[in-house]
């Protein structure tokens, strides 16, 4: 296989073996992540960034706004995958903040499976027939998952829901648009199937996905860093109004300067007591407080997210997931 693509020159195996403790503090993570999104920008000629609206994609968006404008650099087109469940004020976030930094909004969507969603008024749950679907759909079912049943439930966080609703969603808008950069917001720390990862990691097998490298600028932060960087840089950063002595909220109305949570660039789910955002009918709550000032050294990130996806992980991302 020649390499992918021959004007590249990253090191593959930079952050190999590697984990948060690596880089201990606040300010080694933001130096790691700073000099990942310069190469990501300078060296790719197509790159796009991932973003869910939630906490990691957007940290590395600021990452990369900040990188753009010091380096006198583009920012990339922004993917938003739009499973067809999430909740509607991410929608509203994720539009009011595209809009807010001029981002070049890009929304991948499964429009086959969509169509039929809409077509028999179904509702998450609900049966899809396979026969239905189109031959690019069944292809990926029956012979890349090698899914062997009549139908399949409308859920995002299933085998064959989360792969043709997410990762083929995504391989198309990668196909269409020539992405050769895929810029994410994966943490080691946030899932065992990611742990392994680096910081340039190649997903080079035309069989699975549209040949593309993913970027990862903040592998290295563990959720409470990501928490430290939005209190410290990101919110300060963003929003003029707000203090830049590393404030902490303790609730949605413990705001200053009269800013609401709209004026802030955080989803609402977080104030709400979320700390891993998924579809709307998979996803729970964690706890009352907001995410960050929950107890994340004894709980687990992901376990208000549907369990039997986590435990398909790494079968997932080997066909493209993130």
């Amino acid at each position: 296989m020649s390499e992918f693509p021959e004007y590249l020159d990253v090191d593959y195996e930079d952050g190999d073996g590697e984990d948060p403790a690596d880089y201990p503090t606040i300010q080694d993570k933001v130096e790691k992540a700073i000099e990942v999104t310069r190469q990501g920008l300078e060296q790719y000629e197509n790159p796009a960034v991932m973003w869910t609206g939630g906490k990691d994609s957007t940290l590395t968006l600021y990452f990369i706004k900040e990188v753009a404008e010091k380096f006198d650099l583009d920012v990339p087109p922004v993917v938003f995958i739009d499973h067809f469940q999430h909740f509607d004020d991410l929608h509203d976030f994720v539009e009011k903040w595209a809009d807010e930094w001029d981002l070049d909004l890009i929304y991948a969507r499964n429009e086959d499976v969509g169509e039929y969603v809409d077509e028999h008024d179904l509702t998450p749950g609900d049966d899809i027939e396979i026969s239905d679907l189109s031959e690019h759909n069944q292809h990926h079912i029956r012979d890349l998952l090698e899914y062997e049943e009549d139908t399949f439930p409308f859920l995002l966080d299933t085998y064959v829901g989360n792969h043709l609703l997410k990762t083929v969603a995504l391989n198309d808008a990668l196909e269409e648009y020539d992405v050769d950069g895929v810029i994410s917001g994966v943490r080691w720390d946030e899932q065992e199937a990611r742990a392994d990862e680096t910081f340039f990691s190649p997903r080079h097998d035309p069989d699975i996905y549209p040949p593309h490298d993913r970027i990862q600028p903040i592998l290295q932060f563990a959720e409470p860093d990501v928490w430290d960087a939005f209190w410290h840089f990101v919110v300060p950063d963003t929003v003029p109004e707000f203090p830049d002595d590393g404030y902490v909220p303790q609730a949605d109305d413990d705001l200053p300067n009269d800013l609401t949570k709209d004026d802030i660039p955080v989803s609402p789910k977080y104030f709400a007591g979320f700390r891993s955002l998924g579809s709307e009918v998979s996803t729970d709550k964690s706890a009352e407080e907001p995410a960050w000032l929950q107890d994340m050294e004894n709980t687990t990130e992901r376990a208000g997210r549907a369990q039997d996806k986590e435990d398909l992980m790494e079968r997932l991302r080997d066909l493209g997931y993130m």
